[in-house]
């Protein structure tokens, strides 16, 4: 079966596909030609459908992706510049939670709007496992500070060995700074053998904290459990994250208890110019 197909009677031969194509492997030779594949070009395709995206005439059908099955793009729902920027500077990283938990509806559409984060060559193997239940969440923190009670006498810096004491401590007081008391915590996860896990799924879940502070949550990184999860086996195990796989990044999520305000400063860009 051909990679593609045009609809010659749509097709305007402006040759925009064969522009927009990342592999290069479309050719359009003049305005008197139709696109073609180059020879091999099958290889090389990552399935990212720009070529269908692109086409101004929906004429370019990807045998994958036929025009008819992507959604249209509205630019009177697109947010203008300042409406972004202000939403870029007002997003808080969120550590007080209400118990209310998010509807699995909610976060279903979460992960659904993450999973067009863009991946390294299109391969999409960001994977996530959302740990839905409260006391599960909390189960894995307890895990975490088992881990970090591992690591105390192996930690030769004596100020990280006094921040992680106080992290202990304040759980053995009941204050939970592992999973911030969070009702929900969801996890991407991805092949370990890829070229570049890790961005994908930072990428990802930037895409899904940014989406969720839209729809009135909160979220928060949380660092110290995905410090814990590919190196204590107990998590790892209670974790179950499918083999060859390793967590990259996870978030804390639930409704916030508290609103912020105003936006607090930060240090000047650090930038060089060439």
């Amino acid at each position: 079966m051909a990679l593609f197909s045009i609809d010659r009677k749509k097709c305007r031969r402006d040759g925009i596909c064969a522009a927009a194509c990342p592999a290069q492997i479309i050719v359009h030779a003049d305005r008197k030609s139709f696109p073609t594949l180059r020879t091999g070009g099958e290889e090389f395709c990552i399935n990212c459908g720009h070529c269908v995206a692109v086409c101004p005439h929906g004429a370019f059908t990807l045998t994958s992706m036929p025009p008819a099955s992507c959604e249209t793009v509205m630019p009177d729902l697109l947010p203008d510049a300042p409406a972004l920027k202000h939403l870029l500077l007002v997003r808080r990283s969120i550590r007080r939670y209400k118990k209310t938990p998010v509807s699995r509806k909610l976060l279903a559409e979460l992960i659904d709007v993450a999973r067009y984060a863009p991946t390294g060559s299109n391969k999409q193997q960001v994977h996530w496992t959302v740990i839905s239940k409260p006391l599960q969440v909390r189960r894995m923190g307890a895990m975490v500070i088992d881990f970090i009670k591992i690591m105390l006498p192996l930690t030769p810096d004596e100020a990280q060995v006094r921040r992680f004491q106080r992290i202990v401590d304040a759980w053995d007081q009941g204050r939970d700074r592992i999973t911030r008391d969070a009702p929900h915590l969801v996890v991407a996860h991805s092949p370990s053998d890829l070229s570049f896990p890790a961005a994908d799924c930072a990428i990802a879940l930037t895409y899904l904290e940014l989406y969720a502070y839209a729809k009135g949550l909160g979220t928060c990184w949380a660092g110290y459990f995905t410090g814990a999860a590919n190196l204590h086996e107990p998590l790892i195990r209670e974790l179950g994250l499918p083999a060859g796989h390793q967590c990259f990044g996870a978030v804390m999520l639930g409704y916030p208890q508290y609103r912020y305000h105003r936006i607090p400063k930060r240090n000047a860009a650090q930038v060089v110019w060439r």
